[in-house]
């Protein structure tokens, strides 16, 4: 049976067999990229969110793990890391950052990534994870195997672009900070509770497929 339609990249691709040592990512940006994409969350494909106004240059493929969510589980477990009381989840899919030394020309796009660590971000009084992964068999960052044992200068770059990519010249700043730096086996934690929130949140993709095709 030939397939009729196009799998939504945030429901309808599975995060991998092997996750969350590997898993898969869908890209929205790329470091070339003038303009924010974001997924539409009722279609799935990728729209314009904004121009960038100024020169925010992604330091690093961006895009989000699938079915994963950011909600109670995720937030109260870095407000309780964090020190902060009645954090809530973004809503929204897993951020994530992907490494690699090739050029990748554009977005909407999926890929196999090693996840190493993360920043936890809170950004207006919300969990907002990064987590911070390489690309599969990546030939220069395929060797980092933890973002604690990076080089300092990687880890700079990419706390650098979260908590200034969103700021306007003239404006008054977005309030967001990064409470901590984390290696791979807290991303690890970090991805098995998004998928928590998922599927609190969605309930089981293959339930809510079998019973969409046979109206249960």
């Amino acid at each position: 049976m030939s397939l009729r339609y196009k799998s939504h990249p945030w429901h309808g691709i599975d995060i991998g067999t092997d996750a969350p040592e590997e898993i898969n990512v869908f890209i929205e940006i790329v470091s070339s990229d003038t303009v924010k994409y974001e997924i539409d969350k009722v279609s799935g494909y990728l729209k314009i969110d904004r121009p960038q106004k100024f020169s925010n240059v992604c330091p690093a493929l961006y895009g989000f793990i699938p079915r994963t969510y950011c909600g109670e589980i995720v937030a109260s477990y870095a407000g309780q890391k964090a020190g902060i009381a009645n954090l809530k989840g973004d809503g929204d899919p897993l951020d994530i950052c992907v490494l690699t030394e090739k050029d990748i020309p554009r977005g909407d796009l999926l890929l196999k990534a090693i996840p190493i660590g993360g920043l936890r971000m809170i950004d207006q009084e919300e969990a907002d994870d990064k987590i911070i992964a390489v690309l599969k068999d990546d030939l220069m960052y395929g060797q980092y195997d933890d973002l604690l044992t990076c080089p300092q200068s990687i880890v700079n770059r990419l706390k650098h672009y979260f908590l200034t990519y969103k700021n306007v010249p003239g404006e008054e700043a977005v309030k967001c900070h990064i409470s901590a730096v984390y290696g791979k086996e807290e991303a690890h934690l970090v991805i098995n509770k998004s998928q928590e929130d998922y599927i609190k949140r969605f309930g089981h993709m293959e339930e809510m497929i079998f019973d969409a095709l046979f109206d249960v």
